[in-house]
């Protein structure tokens, strides 16, 4: 699939390619396509793939600036991305696209910063990206406090009246739940205890024995851990009998979830967006299915399709391909109509202003929770780890 979405963008390049094009945008992508952040940054590219295209078969950016992309793949790893992205400045990129997690995305840094090149990262949500990355690092998805202050002040508004907390300090986006934390209890609700764990950690069962004990148990458990962590966390909880409601965070929007049957019955994640009958996402996943010839699993896809969009309309407001030029006008963008919500840098540190989606898992289907804007002033500041 993502062969043919490469080859039509090539097609694309190639049909428009002439004397009359003065510009090329040149991207770079040093994004994850093996190890354990494809299963994000997979998807997201897919939607990138089907921006181009579009944008390619309209002329280009403002009709005249065709996108070129030069993809390295940097296996999930960070000194690989730190490599690659210091490849893609040498060969002359305006723009950067980083992978699916924080960690492996500030790993180029000191490129990204001597080179002036603005990245941003496919789906990372960590705030402290931007503010450890500087002034040429952005974010593309809400941050996990965002989410954090979105899903606690559901639970609080659901009656839950306490909490425990599964976390993994091995990354910042699995840090999520100390947001959540600091939220719940600004509300007035008791966090009755924490676990952390290992990312790829297998046995949950201490854990989920620990919280079964606890009289009476938690209302809510919030984790923002994913596959393969989640899916065996949540299996040891219920075998134990703990009965809490789950929340979980944008790691668990896939397709395994909705595959879990019972176990995953019930469980409510945040994440970037939900199709509605006419929605723009609704008709980015008809422009997806046209494209690959399957439907989309999954947000992520438009996520990508949303990244490219952001782009060109930097390049449209900055008049250039210059990538100085192209960063001081992403840094001013506002309300960017994007196929899973409206997105606005301006007045922001690179974290993207955007719109939080609760969904719930029903009968292993997707149920619409709400789409609330959390209160401001809960929201906590950028968490250090």
């Amino acid at each position: 699939m993502k062969k043919t979405l490469l080859a039509s963008t090539m097609a694309a390049a190639a049909a428009f390619a002439g004397p009359s094009f003065a510009e090329t945008l040149k991207i770079g992508l040093a994004t994850a396509q093996t190890g354990g952040l494809a299963g994000y940054d997979g998807p997201v590219i897919e939607g990138v793939h089907i921006a181009v295209d579009e944008i390619n078969a309209e002329g280009g950016i403002n009709g005249s600036i065709l996108i070129e992309l030069v993809e390295k793949d940097v296996r999930s790893d960070a000194a690989q991305t730190a490599i690659a992205v210091q490849e893609l400045a040498d060969e002359g990129v305006s723009m950067i696209v980083l992978p699916c997690d924080a960690d492996p995305a500030l790993a180029s840094i000191g490129t990204v910063t001597s080179a002036q090149i603005p990245a941003i990262s496919t789906c990372a949500s960590s705030p402290t990206l931007p503010m450890i990355g500087g002034d040429f690092m952005f974010a593309n998805f809400p941050g996990d406090n965002v989410q954090a202050t979105v899903s606690a002040e559901w639970a609080r508004g659901e009656g839950h009246e306490t909490a425990y907390i599964i976390y993994s300090p091995d990354s910042q986006y699995t840090t999520m739940p100390l947001y959540f934390s600091d939220v719940f209890e600004a509300l007035g609700g008791e966090v009755l205890g924490q676990d952390t764990h290992s990312i790829g950690q297998q046995d949950f069962s201490a854990i989920a024995t620990r919280i079964a004990a606890l009289d009476p148990q938690p209302d809510v458990i919030m984790t923002s851990s994913y596959e393969p962590d989640f899916p065996s966390m949540l299996k040891a909880l219920r075998a134990a009998g703990v009965t809490s409601q789950v929340i979980g965070s944008d790691g668990i929007d896939s397709p395994t979830t909705f595959s879990l049957g019972d176990v995953g019955e019930g469980v409510v994640f945040t994440t970037a967006g939900h199709a509605t009958e006419g929605s723009p996402l609704a008709e980015f996943n008809a422009k997806y299915e046209a494209a690959t010839g399957s439907a989309s699993e999954t947000v992520f896809n438009a996520v990508g399709y949303d990244l490219v969009i952001v782009v060109a309309e930097a390049v449209k407001a900055a008049g250039s391909t210059d990538p100085v030029a192209i960063r001081d006008a992403l840094a001013e963008l506002e309300n960017v109509r994007g196929a899973t919500s409206l997105i606005t840098y301006k007045g922001t540190n690179g974290m993207p202003v955007r719109e939080v989606t609760l969904i719930r898992v029903t009968d292993g289907e997707r149920e619409l929770v709400g789409q609330p804007s959390p209160t401001a002033e809960l929201i906590p500041a950028p968490r250090m780890q």
